[in-house]
């Protein structure tokens, strides 16, 4: 059966709440707009809110293309457990004495720093990475112990925010420390694994237990809606609140003209023009080849394409166009 047309083709960033999956807030943004065609970027664990963005109708074409190259977090971090997850909602499979030295904020600046750069690390067993055609968390729901291959991150930041002692009656080590971190880091990397090979260095087992995503490539907090409100107003409050898909992609513009429209809407090569910079005060240039490129017309977004000598060439397109461009 063909599919029908959406009726909202949009970015969104959802502030997703703790206890959620990012698929729940999908279906949340689905039944708020009644579309059918949604899907997100980058996801985040239950316990873990903050930045996810969503796609809605052609959008969800983009989330593929979105790099979402350096992505921000403050994270607690807590002392005394190594858990199955890595996080809270984990069974604890190892405890330690926490050495008095990690509520001195010196000496946690100091191990903090030495974070700072390029890693290898081995993804947690309750993840999304996927062996042999299946899910580790699957796997290790099953009982099994997947093998991971360690992955190549960077950390750009590891900033101490400050040192508390835990007083929730139900943590999993009463009366523990507890470092909230602001950590900036590549793409694919886990804040989870960070705090458990940061609990084995020093002897003591460590957990995530509290995670908020404040950044994601380009967008932060500041771009995003509570679902609680969206769920609200999402009918009426999408058009508002959406984002703009260029800035989104951080790509260059190519603005179209009604006649090269109608050439875009059927694949026909373009010639290459000029492309704006819009991060650097709308300066414009002609594209690099093989350079990448937004097509827009009238504030929408109609294509990606890419430029090939003096034209440029159809890499995806957006017929009814995707809302939200600013430029």
């Amino acid at each position: 059966m063909k599919r029908t047309a959406s009726t909202i083709n949009a970015l969104l960033a959802i502030d997703k709440p703790v206890g959620m999956t990012s698929h729940d807030v999908v279906s949340h943004v689905r039944r708020a707009l009644h579309e059918k065609r949604v899907g997100h970027a980058g996801t985040l664990d239950p316990l873990a809110s903050g930045v996810l963005i969503v796609g809605v109708g052609l959008a969800t074409r983009l989330l593929g293309m979105l790099t979402l190259a350096e992505k921000c977090y403050r994270a607690t971090i807590s002392f005394g457990a190594e858990t199955q997850t890595d996080d809270s909602e984990g069974a604890v499979v190892r405890t330690a004495p926490v050495p008095s030295e990690l509520f001195d904020s010196a000496y946690a600046k100091r191990v903090l720093e030495k974070l700072v750069g390029e890693h290898e690390q081995i993804p947690p067993q309750f993840s999304a990475v996927s062996v042999e055609g299946k899910r580790a968390y699957a796997l290790a729901r099953e009982g099994k112990a997947p093998e991971l291959a360690a992955r190549h991150i960077t950390i750009h930041q590891a900033q101490l925010v400050s040192i508390e002692r835990d007083s929730q009656a139900d943590s999993l080590v009463p009366n523990t420390c507890l470092w909230v971190v602001d950590f900036c880091v590549s793409k694919g990397t886990y804040i989870r694994s960070i705090a458990r090979d940061l609990g084995r260095e020093l002897g003591c087992g460590a957990h995530i237990s509290a995670l908020r995503r404040v950044v994601s490539g380009t967008i932060s907090l500041a771009d995003c809606v509570e679902l609680a409100l969206f769920e609200e107003r999402g009918g009426t409050l999408w058009n508002e609140c959406c984002l703009d898909p260029v800035r989104a992609l951080e790509l260059p513009i190519r603005q179209v003209s009604s006649q090269e429209l109608t050439d875009v809407l059927v694949g026909r090569h373009i010639a290459a023009g000029e492309v704006e910079e819009t991060d650097k005060g709308t300066s414009r240039r002609m594209p690099l080849q093989q350079e990448k490129v937004a097509i827009v017309h009238d504030r929408r977004l109609f294509g990606v394409w890419y430029c090939q000598g003096s034209e440029l060439i159809c890499k995806a397109n957006f017929p009814q166009g995707i809302s939200g461009v600013i430029a």
